[in-house]
């Protein structure tokens, strides 16, 4: 059988092959994923979601309690305006930007992306048919919105955001925020803001660039800042008429979000959030752990500001990353993360603190070998 081009051309995620790869007694610090249970009475939700019988089709939009619900916290938490009509509840943030990218882009559109980037950015785009455009980030790995504007051309249909970011933990500040989002506005295109990481910020704040324009299509899920990745439930927020087109696409490749995990997520938002609070505040310390171990080491790193990764510059990133999997560490690099990633790797330290330490440990004697010198 024949398969299309533009699919063919798609590798297989750089961190799934990491992740895959991971031996027995391996410290895997590659996957992003918190390293906490999601909480009770978000699993009791469900549980009781279960038992009364809610294991049908939802409305395609998804339930109107949950979107509901993701109107209040947006008005709440992120300044955005907008009516459950303008929300539409997905299988996962990864569905969330597809549907996004796929909405906005016509073959041969060109979108820009951070780069070095979430992985996923690049192949979606591809799968729409359009031309992933790679935008350097300056030395504190942030988007210059002077960088952002010199790579629009006539072809740009959207601009992709991050903030806090994947793979570096960059946050944006909120004049960068928004000369993007006025950026996007006057250029006529959209802006594709991911903000799964939303909650995990540990110098700064958190901006949505939905605030300001009317051009966003803000991406968001519960899966980091609940602890609720396997439940596959994300959701995003936009303009009524990007919802509808979004729809088209939605209503034919997935209907509806999982019924049970939609009840779940409608606990999670609406319920206590004491949990959220504690895994910010261990993440924090695992950071300010790794940050000085790794700086101890002599290694050259910016100090990520927010999500659970540091960024560190290491020379040739697949090289160095091939060095610590051979000794139990496993991390993903640079190149995974595009085309300028090259000279670094990715840690994630969403792991426990004895994997941490022991991990800092297995560097020190990688970096101390005669070949690291």
């Amino acid at each position: 059988m024949r398969f299309a081009k533009h699919i063919m051309g798609i590798e297989n995620s750089g961190i799934r092959k990491c992740f895959d790869g991971a031996g027995p007694g391996a410290v895997n610090l590659s996957i992003g994923q918190p390293d906490f249970d999601t909480p009770g009475h978000i699993k009791e939700a469900a549980i009781r979601a279960i038992e009364r019988g809610m294991t049908g089709y939802t409305p395609n939009l998804g339930i109107p309690e949950l979107r509901a619900a993701i109107c209040e916290k947006l008005r709440r938490e992120n300044g955005i305006t907008c009516s459950a009509d303008q929300v539409m509840v997905t299988s996962g943030a990864s569905e969330a930007l597809f549907l996004a990218i796929a909405a906005v882009t016509s073959p041969g559109d060109e979108v820009l992306m951070p780069d070095p980037g979430f992985v996923s950015y690049r192949p979606l785009v591809q799968t729409a048919g359009g031309r992933p455009v790679g935008v350097p980030l300056d030395q504190d790995l942030k988007l210059s919105v002077d960088t952002v504007a010199e790579h629009i051309t006539p072809r740009t249909s959207a601009i992709i955001v991050n903030s806090p970011a994947n793979p570096t933990g960059a946050v944006q500040s909120k004049s960068e925020i928004r000369g993007l989002a006025e950026l996007a506005e006057d250029n006529g295109i959209a802006l594709i803001s991911d903000e799964v990481y939303e909650h995990f910020i540990y110098e700064g704040e958190h901006v949505s660039p939905g605030r300001y324009s009317e051009s966003v299509i803000t991406v968001n899920a519960v899966s980091k800042t609940y602890a609720m990745t396997g439940w596959r439930l994300g959701y995003l927020a936009a303009p009524q008429e990007a919802i509808d087109v979004m729809l088209r696409i939605h209503q034919y490749i997935q209907a509806c979000a999982s019924s049970i995990s939609q009840a779940a997520a409608l606990a999670a938002i609406t319920g206590p959030q004491d949990c959220v609070r504690e895994m910010r505040e261990t993440f924090q310390r695992r950071r300010d752990v790794m940050v000085r171990g790794l700086r101890d080491l002599g290694v050259d790193l910016v100090v990520p500001k927010g999500a659970f990764y540091i960024f560190p510059r290491v020379g040739d990133g697949d090289e160095f990353a091939a060095r610590l999997s051979s000794a139990g560490v496993i991390t993903v690099p640079g190149s995974a993360f595009g085309a300028n990633g090259r000279p670094y790797i990715r840690i994630s330290y969403a792991a426990s603190d004895e994997s941490l330490k022991l991990a800092l440990e297995r560097m020190k004697a990688v970096i101390n070998t005669p070949e690291a010198r």
